[in-house]
């Protein structure tokens, strides 16, 4: 090949990557519009004031592409597919009880994201912000408010896969005392403290009495379910493969996901709640895998999401192994009632 034909080979090849680079701007410019602009057929959102006080109503993430897509949206609870008020703070994982909330969300940066966790009051004003060392993935607020935790990855990106990291923290929102990570806690396994270096925690869910909670920890390939005490900075292991654990309103169930036999190993999860008295397991009647935190809407029924058309959808289910599944609402994730 001449020189020549060397040189017209090269300027091709960079017209072509520029032609590639461009169109990608281009496609990236026309998503981004597209995800502020409404559309057809999705849910009806109109901002106005959202709060955190009352009753009788779900506060969660919007995901309808428009302008207030990621905004905390509120709804009647008796109407969860109705018209939404958008507030016009965007979270990606939120959770709030008693006039307190825990938004977790990004802050843009010139080259890369960081995440913040905003402890918001009863108007959704920031009280105090911590820095998250990770994706943000799980969020919850202790009944009376007292408390808030969350949870992040730090290394891997799904609880799917066994090579991944996660970050639990705790903090006292009266105080702003911060445990950044419970692997500060003392482990109490089969009745002796245990140190293991790959510890994991996640997915903490509160008791009412602002001294227990219940999360996962994760170490050697096993998956325990953890009652903590905040207090004696203690927790220990009551059950194996419970994943993500939500403690019912009367405080005497825990709904989880579980890893079931036979399901795909990016989806290996079924929904199920225990009894924690005597630690007996029902599985609930949804069969499709739910990577998720269920909440508890009453003692009765159970609310998680699943992936759908805008990026998740929310779903209903019995929480005694009876019924079938729901769907409630489109384009909504991280649901909180107010109580």
């Amino acid at each position: 090949m001449t020189a020549r034909n060397r040189t017209l080979v090269l300027l091709a090849a960079l017209v072509v990557l520029a032609a590639v680079a461009v169109a990608s701007v281009l496609h990236a410019s026309a998503r981004a519009d597209r995800r502020n602009q409404t559309q057809t057929g999705g849910p009806r959102v109109t901002p106005g004031r959202v709060t955190l006080t009352g009753s009788g109503r779900m506060v969660f993430r919007n995901m309808a592409w428009g302008p207030h897509r990621d905004e905390l949206t509120s709804v009647p609870a008796k109407d969860p597919s109705g018209p939404r008020t958008a507030s016009g703070v965007k979270c990606l994982r939120f959770y709030a009880a008693s006039g307190t909330g825990v938004c977790l969300r990004a802050v843009h940066g010139p080259v890369s994201d960081t995440y913040r966790a905003v402890i918001l009051d009863a108007s959704l004003h920031e009280r105090a912000h911590y820095d998250v060392p990770g994706i943000p993935s799980r969020a919850r607020i202790s009944p009376g408010g007292r408390y808030a935790a969350w949870t992040a990855f730090v290394g891997g990106d799904s609880y799917a896969g066994t090579n991944f990291s996660t970050r639990t923290a705790i903090v006292d929102t009266r105080t702003g005392e911060l445990t950044p990570s419970l692997e500060a806690y003392r482990i109490v396994k089969d009745g002796r403290t245990y140190h293991a270096a790959d510890v994991n925690f996640w997915g903490v869910t509160f008791a009412p009495d602002d001294r227990t909670f219940y999360a996962t920890l994760g170490t050697r390939g096993t998956t325990y379910l953890i009652r903590g005490d905040l207090r004696a900075r203690t927790v220990t292991t009551l059950h194996t493969n419970v994943e993500c654990p939500s403690l019912s309103p009367d405080g005497t169930r825990i709904a989880f996901k579980k890893r079931a036999p036979g399901l795909p190993k990016d989806a290996p999860w079924r929904l199920y709640v225990m009894d924690l008295r005597t630690l007996r397991e029902t599985p609930l009647a949804e069969y499709r895998s739910v990577d998720d935190q269920a909440v508890w809407r009453d003692d009765h029924t159970l609310v998680y999401a699943l992936p759908g058309d805008y990026g998740a959808d929310l779903y209903t289910v019995p929480a005694d192994g009876r019924g079938e599944p729901r769907r409630i609402s489109t384009a909504a994730v991280s649901p909180a009632y107010l109580r």
